[in-house]
């Protein structure tokens, strides 16, 4: 532009673009023109859809943010349009507008390029997911379980709840473990709201569900001892568990059926999918294999140093986790900053230590906690149950929509401190 700043482009207005563009003006300050270009003009809080669907309330309602006021405190210009292709040779971004039909694919130019618009969730690979198969990753998939739940479309049949298989690139299997999930704290989640839905509803308990994993172990990132734990107390209740099914082949009126294993009858089918890079990041030099942005633990690529990738569409975000994504727009902030002078390298240079943090409701305004580092090599493994993880989860939302994002730097220490020392349930 005019004024000879250089220029930041955030691809993806979610949680991880978001938070780079506040982190990138709270480090680099006014040294920088920020520009986010999203599809959506609002954020969905992904995080809360289980609970509302179980709830019986819409999420579409309830949890849309709209985030023009966000980008203007920011001080970032918004684009609601579609990203098409990056060239990093010339620092190019192709996209097309998308407040109306019809427009021509237009260029932006960029100085730094943080990639932040996440993956596809790969449904469409299921075979026969489209008639038989349930989701709860997005409010279309949220109403549809909704209305099968809630308007007798579910006849008390047994339920499957579980992920298809991961494919994880190999570029980065020097810096984070290889995953056969993207993320399983989800299955957790929907399990432990769906028994308390059937015990509610008259419909029976957790007898009727079976949750199933690709993997070894379910949410392995979590930990051994807090799965082990989860696994115990599950069993206990009665849940019934499959592991080492490898992916999903075809989703049947019956149920499902596996690359490894006898099929699963089930007359609910709530799976998660692969999470399978954007189309056009598939062979750019940028990526590896799959289309996952390859990145140090500064979230810089290797070659390409002023791109910069964090969220789900970077190669090291394992598990797909939100609480990672935040991690890491706080280095992608510090790092552009150091560039221009504005912070030193000591702040700077602090590479990502990733951490899984993950509350899931449990329903009945209760909700699991979960603190782990011991998957990248810590010694950390919490978990907690009770009615203060649940009031955690929900405060937490009410508080990012009221600062429009922006958490307070001590909202997760205030968290663990009540999760796990105060109030420990």
């Amino acid at each position: 532009m005019a004024n000879g700043k250089p220029q930041v482009v955030i691809l993806g207005g979610g949680f991880a673009g978001l938070g780079s563009a506040q982190k990138v003006r709270e480090y680099a300050g006014d040294s920088v023109d920020i520009t986010v270009l999203d599809r959506n003009s609002y954020l969905l809080y992904i995080p809360n859809i289980p609970a509302e669907v179980f709830e019986n309330r819409d999420p579409a309602a309830t949890l849309r943010m709209n985030t023009g006021k966000a980008w203007q405190e920011a001080g970032a210009t918004f684009i609601q349009g579609e990203v098409r292709g990056i060239n990093p040779d010339l620092r190019t971004v192709e996209f097309l507008p998308k407040e109306r039909d019809g427009a021509p694919l237009e260029v932006l130019h960029y100085d730094y390029l943080v990639i932040a618009f996440g993956c596809r969730l790969a449904y469409d690979q299921i075979p026969g997911f489209a008639e038989h198969g349930q989701a709860i990753s997005d409010t279309y998939y949220g109403n549809k379980l909704r209305r099968t739940l809630f308007e007798g479309g579910y006849k008390g049949g047994p339920i499957a709840i579980g992920s298809a298989r991961f494919h994880q690139g190999s570029a980065v299997k020097d810096l984070v473990p290889m995953a056969d999930a993207a993320c399983e704290g989800p299955p957790v989640e929907v399990m432990m709201s769906m028994a308390t839905w059937l015990k509610n509803h008259g419909h029976g308990g957790p007898d009727k569900i079976t949750v199933f994993t690709p993997g070894h172990m379910i949410a392995e990132d979590a930990g051994e001892k807090v799965v082990t734990s989860l696994l115990g107390i599950a069993s206990q209740m009665g849940f019934h568990y499959q592991n080492n099914r490898g992916d999903i082949t075809e989703i049947t009126p019956e149920g499902l059926r596996f690359e490894h294993g006898d099929p699963l009858e089930a007359e609910l089918k709530i799976v998660l999918p692969d999470w399978v890079p954007h189309a056009f990041m598939k062979g750019l030099p940028i990526c590896d294999e799959h289309g996952f942005v390859v990145t140090d633990m500064l979230m810089r690529n290797r070659k390409f140093p002023e791109v910069l990738a964090c969220g789900d569409a970077a190669a090291v975000t394992v598990p797909k986790l939100g609480a990672i994504g935040h991690q890491q727009s706080e280095i992608v902030g510090k790092q552009i900053a150091l560039d221009m002078g504005r912070v030193s390298p000591e702040l700077a240079n602090e590479p990502l230590k990733p951490l899984v943090y993950c509350i899931g409701d449990m329903g009945d305004n209760k909700a699991f906690y979960i603190r782990s580092d011991s998957w990248y090599g810590g010694q950390t493994q919490v978990l907690k149950m009770g009615r203060i993880p649940y009031l955690l989860k929900m405060q937490y939302k009410d508080l990012f929509f009221r600062t429009q994002g922006r958490i307070p730097p001590w909202g997760l220490d205030a968290a663990q401190f009540l999760a796990e020392r105060l109030f420990a349930a």
